[in-house]
Formats: C-alpha cells, structure tokens, sequence
C-alpha cells in the first residue's frame, strides 16, 4: 500500500491546486461583479499614433467620480486602471473592424475616447455603451463633464 501512497500524492496535489486556482478566479469574478454597475468590457489603450496593446478582457464598475476596470485573468481585487469620469469623453461608437472581431465578445462596440493626451478603446456590449454614455451624462453639477 504505501508504494501506491506516493503517485497517488503526486497526482492529487496538481489536480488540488488547478482546481483552487479555478475556484479563486471564480470566486474573485463572483465578489467583482456582485455589485450594482458592473459589466463586461475589453481594453484597449492608444497613444496619438500607434497602438500600445491588444484588448484584454475585464470587468468595468461605476463609482461615484470614476470608472474601476479590473482584468479578468488576475488574482488582484484592485482596479488594473481607475478612469476619472471629469477626464473621460466619449469620442465615438463603432462596430469592431474585422480583424478585431475574433478578440472580442460577439455583439460588442468598440467605444473609442478620449481620457486627457490618450485615446482609450473600450469594447462593450450596446446596454453597456449607452450605460456608459448616461453615466458621464448624470455627472453632478460642477464636475464639467462634456460629451462629444
């Protein structure tokens, strides 16, 4: 019995940890979209002539003053990036470009704007946009927030 003891131990560890990672990840995604104001959203972020990254999936949640994006793919309960809301201008709704639709969520726009000197690309679904567009719109008075 005990020469079984060790590849039994050695096959039971792996199988525990992938399957507290998995449990973590859902148990993190669980307590990040429990909350009022939360949707699906990709990233991209653009500097005035070339493409910094690819989209990276994550969650997006309304705060009073900004918008919190969390990556989905991360063990971190914080925001991966806070947009102010004073800061962020919507520029502009378009669907995906064909070489963008295999990286995004079927059914998504790509709501491209501006958030000081960068272009910020979030990619949503058309609920989550026109969320968007009356979250900046509902601004409280005194906070200057313009839509173009």
């Amino acid at each position: 019995m005990s020469d079984l003891a060790l590849p039994v131990a050695a096959l039971a560890v792996p199988v525990l940890l992938v399957g507290f990672a998995v449990g973590a990840f859902a148990a993190r995604r669980y307590l990040l979209a429990r909350g009022v104001g939360t949707f699906d959203c990709s990233v991209r972020r653009e500097s005035a002539h070339r493409t910094v990254g690819g989209w990276v999936l994550g969650v997006g949640r309304y705060e009073r003053d900004r918008l919190d994006w969390f990556r989905v793919f991360a063990w971190s309960l914080r925001p991966a990036r806070s947009l102010a809301r004073e800061r962020l201008v919507i520029l502009d709704r378009v669907p995906p470009e064909s070489a963008e639709v295999r990286a995004l969520l079927s059914g998504w726009f790509v709501v491209r704007c501006a958030y000081g000197a960068l272009t910020v690309d979030l990619a949503m679904s058309d609920a989550a946009a026109n969320g968007l567009a009356a979250w900046l719109e509902s601004a409280p008075p005194g906070q200057h927030v313009n839509l173009a």
